[in-house]
């Protein structure tokens, strides 16, 4: 059961082979503690799969039905997010996001070892398959997406993520990398934005 006292929801999906330990989840459960106590911070640890991924945002969804949920995703997290934003209308944070993680992933084909779960498991054509039936072509409401780039990003292209979300709100910045450094000088920002 949750506590009835819950209103408002943040939840935090991490990126590929990454956990709720991220710096920026970090840094944003520290702020909203500080700062926003009224907000229930959520980063759970998303399964290898792409379709228990999703189930398990599902799950949060319905636990915390009722509540205003609002989302911050990563890289891969920031994909699953904006299936979110499409399936609940809830308002969304990207984080340099993973556009096409189908391509992406290809080139890790084979056995995997997650290295926070420490679960082996298998990237091929049904994992493909999966993260392809969540994609999203067409977003529908681009008014509650606010997407954070930096061009230096060493594993995705900035500019997939420009044509992608070009309806919605965008910061790109020069420099920087994957992480999205200097996440913390948006805390206030963000929380503005979702709520």
């Amino acid at each position: 059961m949750r506590d009835p006292n819950i209103t408002k929801v943040l939840l935090s999906l991490h990126g590929f082979h990454s956990s709720p330990g991220s710096l920026k989840a970090q840094q944003m459960r520290e702020y909203l503690q500080s700062e926003h106590p009224d907000i229930h911070f959520i980063c759970p640890q998303l399964p290898v799969f792409p379709e228990q991924m999703w189930q398990t945002i599902e799950s949060i969804f319905n636990q915390y039905e009722g509540c205003e949920i609002a989302v911050m995703g990563s890289s891969l997290g920031g994909f699953l997010a904006t299936n979110v934003a499409q399936q609940y209308a809830a308002k969304v944070i990207l984080i340099n996001p993973a556009v096409t993680p189908d391509l992406l992933l290809t080139r890790y084909q084979g056995e995997q070892t997650h290295p926070h779960l420490l679960e082996n498991y298998f990237i091929d054509q049904d994992y493909v398959q999966q993260l392809v039936a969540l994609n999203v072509d067409l977003i529908n409401l681009p008014k509650n997406i606010w997407v954070l780039l930096q061009e230096n990003d060493e594993v995705l292209d900035y500019r997939e993520a420009l044509k992608k979300y070009a309806q919605c709100k965008i910061t790109c910045e020069k420099g920087g990398d994957h992480s999205f450094i200097g996440f913390e000088r948006y805390l206030a920002e963000i929380i503005h934005f979702l709520y």
